[in-house]
């Protein structure tokens, strides 16, 4: 079996992805290692910015492993930057929620992002950057309905 044109240039754009999340996470890791963070620490702490969420509640939001958010969210409560609290939806899974220590670090993290982002994105051309954002959503948003219909 051989791939189709549409089929071929997917996976190019699959793989392409690969490698971009990569060396995002590297520019990320750069952008914050003084901070005592790092990419996948500041993905977790990201998620609580809208507000307090289980570990399970993270993980599913970002399509990630619970026992990898687990991991870092540990870490995350050790350093400081979490805080958990009981969830009087369920016994077990506490809430956790940024710390003082955390929404400090997450309002540094912003500023670095945008003036990261203001200054990487200067010569793209707008257009194009939100043909990719739209066409990457549809790619995640037919994957997830996909991935819902197997479970």
């Amino acid at each position: 079996m051989q791939h189709t044109k549409n089929g071929r240039t997917l996976t190019d754009l699959i793989l392409e992805i690969f490698r971009v999340n990569g060396a995002i996470i590297n520019a990320g890791n750069d952008l914050i290692k003084d901070l005592g963070l790092t990419s996948a620490r500041w993905q977790v702490l990201g998620a609580l910015t809208e507000g307090p969420a289980t570990v399970s509640d993270i993980a599913r939001h970002m399509w990630l492993s619970r026992q990898n958010v687990q991991r870092i969210a540990n870490q995350l409560i050790k350093d400081g930057f979490i805080e958990t609290k009981t969830n009087p939806a369920h016994r077990r899974a506490k809430l956790c929620s940024l710390s003082p220590s955390g929404k400090e670090a997450m309002n540094e993290i912003t500023k670095r992002q945008m003036a990261w982002a203001n200054e990487f994105s200067k010569n793209m051309n707008l257009e194009k950057l939100t043909t990719a954002v739209s066409e990457v959503k549809h790619i995640r948003e037919n994957l997830t309905k996909s991935h819902e219909v197997i479970e």
